[in-house]
């Protein structure tokens, strides 16, 4: 049956099926606000919205006197982006999704858009096309190709104008914003929205369920686009397709939606930042254990990098997505197309989290124990029971922890090992209740 404009219909969507086993995606914050490079991709907002004294300091050091943000657009040049290296990276990350930034909330987007005269990556800055030549690469790849669009800009003037008059007007969304959702849709055809920039207004101005039903109903991408939950004020964590809820978000306990947890290599900004340290980088056991307890929570993991404005992606988020990458090669099993168990996590432990598959369990442990015999009280054995350790050739030894409960599993002895030194390890249960 149609979807109708409203949130009780579209809300009912199931939520197709290539998402929830994806698991993993890598997302990508590029734009203008990647040239100052400083602070973070809400640099202009920052600079000029709130004066903030730390960014007008910063735009008289660097740049001439009466420098405007919009001067920043033509250093954006995009020199040196390889959509192809980017995808490969992507690909040997083991991401199963990408999301790139199409338009940010500095309205500045990354395709030739006729609605954004001269603030496109075509009319200035790179020249070209960056939204259609990474989707080219990807999906020569095999890759799903996300879309993030911000459904407001903080200085268009439509936007403002709007927004003086409590959002009664609709200027900015009829002559601006909806178009250019459309023309993403029809152009690029994405596997996934990932609307943001909502929070200010209701979704009557925005009008989200309009659209929504469209892309359900006749849109060229109907049956396999998914979208994320920020289409209007209130609308986190209760309306749309899949729940993001506030950005890094972890839930804690089950939750009974489909939901995505965003994080950034870089723990400071989501854009890229030149005056970045290496404390500020997560190292590769976290990136590993928000995965693995994501997924034990039922979520994707959406990992993202900030490239530079010559379209680099600096060699520290290269060597992060490359070991998690490694990681999934040995320990993807237990990951994707998995289901939650129906225990999450060890409950004396929190480096103890399980998946499933099926009749299969999986207890991912973050910590290589001690004495090398790992301690499961929740997983009840049976005399059949058999325990593989991904990545290990052979069966190993285990015994129950007491009658009817827990296994008792002994482990290779680490050093010398042909396993890899790593963060968190996988082991497989069959035959276990």
């Amino acid at each position: 049956p149609p979807y109708r404009p409203d949130w009780r219909s579209l809300d009912a969507r199931p939520l197709p099926a290539w998402f929830d086993r994806a698991k993993v995606g890598v997302f990508v914050h590029w734009g203008v606000f990647s040239v100052p490079a400083w602070g973070s991709e809400w640099f202009w907002w920052h600079w000029q919205g709130e004066r903030d004294a730390a960014y007008e300091r910063f735009v008289r050091s660097r740049f001439p006197p009466g420098t405007s943000y919009a001067e920043f657009a033509p250093l954006f040049t995009a020199h040196d982006f390889q959509p192809r290296q980017w995808a490969e990276l992507f690909w040997r990350a083991g991401a199963r999704y990408v999301v790139l930034t199409t338009k940010h909330h500095e309205g500045f987007t990354n395709w030739g858009s006729p609605r954004s005269w001269n603030w496109n990556s075509v009319d200035t800055g790179p020249h070209r096309d960056l939204v259609g030549e990474l989707g080219e690469a990807l999906r020569e790849r095999n890759l799903r190709y996300g879309l993030y669009h911000s459904l407001m800009e903080w200085f268009n003037p439509l936007y403002l104008a709007d927004k003086k008059n409590g959002f009664k007007t609709q200027s900015f969304v009829i002559k601006k914003m909806m178009p250019e959702l459309y023309d993403l849709v029809l152009k690029y055809k994405p596997d996934l929205i990932w609307s943001d920039g909502d929070w200010e207004a209701p979704d009557s101005y925005w009008n989200s369920t309009s659209f929504l039903a469209w892309l359900y109903n006749d849109s060229p991408v109907k049956d396999t686009v998914v979208v994320n939950d920020r289409w209007c004020k209130g609308c986190s964590c209760r309306h749309g397709g899949f729940y993001n809820c506030a950005d890094k978000y972890k839930p804690g306990t089950l939750p009974d939606h489909k939901w995505e947890m965003c994080s950034s290599v870089d723990k400071l900004s989501w854009g890229y930042r030149s005056n970045m340290s290496i404390a500020e980088v997560m190292d590769e056991a976290s990136i590993i254990e928000e995965l693995v307890q994501t997924v034990s929570l039922g979520g994707n993991y959406l990992l993202n990098v900030g490239p530079t404005k010559e379209g680099v992606i600096v060699p520290i988020f290269q060597e992060r997505l490359l070991a998690l990458g490694r990681w999934l090669d040995i320990n993807g099993e237990a990951i994707y197309e998995s289901q939650p168990w129906r225990v999450q996590m060890e409950n004396s432990t929190d480096t103890v989290w399980y998946s499933s598959k099926g009749p299969v369990v999986y207890a991912i442990f973050l910590l290589w124990p001690r004495d090398s015999v790992l301690k499961l009280c929740s997983p009840v054995p049976c005399p059949a029971t058999r325990v593989t350790l991904l990545g290990y050739a052979g069966t190993l030894k285990w015994q129950e922890e007491s009658p009817g409960k827990g296994l008792l599993i002994t482990l290779p002895s680490l050093l010398p090992s042909p396993l890899p030194a790593q963060s968190g390890w996988a082991v497989k249960l069959e035959g276990v209740s």
